[in-house]
């Protein structure tokens, strides 16, 4: 690993020492922090643990590292069995060997090659044998209050919807990315009769390569187990697709359109057409399924003041990553150090500063290691539809999920800013310690809907999600993009890449004092009038 960078802050680094939220004696030597922040990382990031995939050896290792970690930090047991909440999932993977993709047109098949053009994915509904017609539906999108409906005209029952991801660029990013979630848009196009879905990445929104994307597919998808459903059931779809985008030519032909001609609508930020395709889609699956046992692992440090001290500020961070997966040059661990090690390591600094320094904050706060986020956000849903404290006295999630200390913290890009009033408690913690707060750059990414503040949100709960920052243009921005392009969801985001762990730990002590502002304050957080997501909360 390159030796971190030590930034320094000056003014503004005394002015944060004098709010005794660093740890008692470290002063500014946000190295020797940093360092320690690094080493959980390291440890949560080797290859012993196997890429912490839900339910592995590797993740029950990981998660009784943090549970001895937030004990030693004073935290107080939190879940439903010491600091665990037990939780199952149902996994299913499918067995590609065995199972067949094929177009049928004019009479003939035309085999679909898995993995190059296109591949399958699973679930606990998955039929083991489709045949439908076929229809693209631009977006896939319903949105009632904007009267924007994909679906209208269209008969999509019986069929599979073909969908470029994304939206229209005039739609209100909250409402888009709302809308674009999985469950959104299975509820819409279930509910209006389609059988099953064929997703193409829009090529000017991916992150990552498609040879990453497709060597996921031999990952196990996983829901909630039948016996502990949520409040409110998932269901799956008969059959499931996602499509190269390199390859979309071959399942428009002969419907009169073409996948440039979509593109090309993409990018001019014209409406998308809507029609037939001129293919039926068969497929053969076999799958295996099994149970996956996994934990939520929480920590509570309890507040001061009995008149609110069973209310709670909720930090979160996910513990699972994708496990060991398809081999990219050689290596097939998927360590996730930035992916989401770094967030758990951040959890455990931010709970040994309070007790170091001795924090006698008004209201709790909550500290949560959720399980299987990778797998679609299903730890943290399963604990806000069954969270281990009362749910009406959850006040706030700051979660922190791949925040990326690439470089020093000057910016700070936070998702949700402008939603809550805790973009303005964080605007004052961030200014007063020299560091300025960016809205999200690329909203085109659904960051705010794709990790586990977005089940809090859903239940009402104001919410941030954080990632560093940087101007347009400059060195910090690549260094940005390189790293989504080279080790997002790959092997190579593990504990021998560079990072600035100084900048990581500055970041720790305003995660501390922006729970403390809020478990401090004289009233809970609220949404703005204005904020897509205050209906949850209505």
């Amino acid at each position: 690993m390159r030796k971190s960078v030590v930034v320094s802050l000056g003014a503004a680094a005394v002015g944060l020492a004098a709010t005794g939220v660093l740890t008692s004696g470290a002063g500014e030597d946000w190295e020797a922090l940093g360092k320690r922040w690094w080493a959980h990382v390291q440890y949560l990031a080797d290859d012993k643990l196997e890429g912490r995939d839900t339910g592995s050896r590797g993740f029950a290792k990981a998660a009784a590292y943090v549970t001895e970690e937030f004990r030693r930090a004073g935290l107080k047991p939190g879940g439903t069995r010491g600091y665990a909440q037990p939780v199952e999932f149902a996994a299913s993977q499918l067995d590609e060997a065995n199972s067949s993709l094929e177009l049928l047109r004019g009479g003939k098949a035309e085999p679909v090659k898995f993995g190059e053009e296109a591949f399958l994915t699973v679930n606990s509904d998955t039929a083991k044998e489709t045949e439908a017609e076929a229809v693209f539906a631009g977006y896939g999108l319903v949105v009632p209050e904007l009267k924007y409906d994909d679906l209208a005209g269209l008969d999509v029952k019986g069929k599979i919807v073909f969908f470029v991801t994304g939206g229209p660029p005039d739609m209100p990013g909250p409402v888009k990315a709302h809308f674009q979630s999985q469950e959104e848009r299975r509820r819409v196009l279930t509910s209006a009769g389609a059988i099953g879905v064929a997703s193409i990445q829009n090529p000017k929104a991916a992150e990552v390569p498609w040879s990453r994307t497709a060597g996921g597919r031999f990952n196990p998808r996983m829901e909630p187990a039948p016996e502990i459903p949520p409040t409110k059931p998932i269901t799956g779809y008969r059959f499931s697709m996602t499509v190269n985008p390199e390859h979309a030519e071959k399942f428009f032909a002969g419907s009169g359109h073409g996948f440039e001609e979509i593109l090309a609508a993409i990018n001019t930020g014209k409406p998308l057409p809507h029609f037939p395709l001129a293919v039926k889609v068969h497929a053969r699956v076999a799958a295996k399924r099994w149970t996956v046992k996994s934990q939520n692992t929480v920590g509570v440090w309890r507040g001061s003041d009995p008149a609110v001290s069973d209310e709670y500020v909720v930090i979160s961070a996910h513990l699972d990553h994708l496990g060991v997966g398809e081999p990219v040059n050689g290596d097939r661990i998927y360590n996730g150090a930035m992916d989401d090690a770094s967030g758990v390591a951040s959890l455990i600094e931010i709970a040994r500063a309070l007790k170091e320094s001795g924090a006698k904050p008004r209201r709790s706060i909550l500290f949560v290691a959720v399980t299987g986020e990778e797998k679609g956000l299903l730890g943290s849903r399963y604990f806000a539809e069954h969270p281990t404290v009362p749910a009406k006295n959850i006040l706030a999630d700051l979660n922190m999920d791949m925040f990326l200390p690439l470089f020093p913290l000057k910016y700070l890009e936070v998702q949700g800013l402008g939603e809550s009033t805790l973009g303005d408690d964080l605007r004052e913690v961030a200014a007063a310690r020299g560091v300025e707060v960016q809205a999200d750059k690329e909203p085109e990414h659904n960051r705010f809907i794709r990790s586990d503040q977005y089940s809090f949100i859903r239940k009402g709960i104001p919410a941030l999600a954080f990632k560093f920052g940087y101007l347009p243009g400059t060195p910090e921005e690549k260094t940005f993009q390189a790293w989504y392009r080279e080790r997002y969801h790959g092997p190579t985001d593990d504990a021998n890449q560079p990072v600035d762990a100084a900048a990581a730990a500055q970041f720790n002590a305003i995660l501390e004092a922006l729970a403390l502002r809020v478990a401090d304050a004289e009233k809970r957080p609220e949404w703005k009038q204005g904020s897509f997501f205050r209906r949850f909360a209505q």
